[in-house]
């Protein structure tokens, strides 16, 4: 199966992409051939929809690794945004220890359990960004450019 050189589409035999109208040249890669990705530098061979959603897949470092090796918009946008949900989910980890540790001392003298009341809902706090990812990678799956709501836009300034 022959795919373009410029944006991963499925040629089946043309000689001009049918997505990006890019020509392919004298003869492009048959199916028993070289396969996409050794014929192309970097992930260009693989689709975007599917660089959009592996850049989800192992967090920061998976979306690291697409912002600097991908050059597609779509795919440069959903490594940053990974890395920013990623980042996120740190701070959140941070703060809400911190104020669990807090609330510990200062319920512990009032012998009232907050603080140890409050590491049950860490696990709401993974369980829902756990969600968020998914819905993320599903999205990029999609083919659409999901903006998270503070972090999208922040992330659209940053890879302009």
């Amino acid at each position: 199966m022959a795919f373009c050189k410029a944006c991963g589409q499925e040629l089946g035999g043309a000689a001009f992409c049918p997505k990006c109208g890019a020509a392919q040249g004298a003869a492009a890669p048959a199916a028993g051939g070289a396969s996409a990705a050794t014929t192309t530098s970097g992930t260009e061979g693989m689709a975007e929809n599917v660089a959009g959603l592996l850049c989800y897949l192992f967090g920061w470092v998976s979306g690291l690794i697409f912002l600097l090796i991908d050059k597609r918009p779509f795919v440069k946008f959903h490594g940053a945004q990974s890395i920013a949900l990623s980042l996120s989910f740190f701070v959140v980890w941070v703060v809400f220890w911190f104020v669990t540790v807090v609330l510990g001392f200062i319920t512990a003298m009032m012998h009232f359990p907050i603080g140890f009341l409050m590491a049950f809902l860490f696990p709401v706090i993974i369980f829902a960004y756990f969600v968020i990812f998914i819905f993320c990678m599903y999205k990029a799956y999609q083919g659409e450019k999901f903006k998270l709501p503070i972090i999208g836009n922040l992330v659209e300034g940053m890879v302009k």
